[in-house]
């Protein structure tokens, strides 16, 4: 696994492990309201929709329109997603898989 080691600190794993316990979306608004601002969230949600859309091949006008992001910020972004640590594309592949799960569910699929 590979993410830059200035990260870790036991008051982010400790973070982390918090998150990890959080079982709903709606227990996320709740965390995530009382730890951020509604502006860093909505940062942190702008930035993971730019991913998403430069994953499935959107030229970056197209992220541009869609997000009000600047050019640099998109090109940052792609770059994680392409020599990051990996964590846009986790994310990115499990909703899919779920998303694609709960469309099929097992034993319904046609192949």
């Amino acid at each position: 696994m590979r993410f830059d080691e200035r990260l870790r600190s036991a008051q982010v794993d400790r973070l982390f492990e918090a998150i990890r316990t959080l079982k709903s979306v709606e227990e996320y608004y709740q965390f995530f309201e009382d730890l951020c601002t509604v502006t860093e969230i909505r940062t942190m949600a702008q930035r993971f929709r730019a991913a998403e859309m430069l994953d499935r091949g959107a030229k970056y006008e197209e992220v541009v329109a869609d997000t009000g992001m600047s050019s640099a910020t998109i090109s940052r972004i792609k770059r994680f997603l392409n020599y990051g640590a990996d964590g846009y594309n986790m994310a990115i592949e499990r909703l899919a898989a779920e998303e694609d799960n709960e469309e099929h569910p097992a034993g319904t699929r046609f192949e």
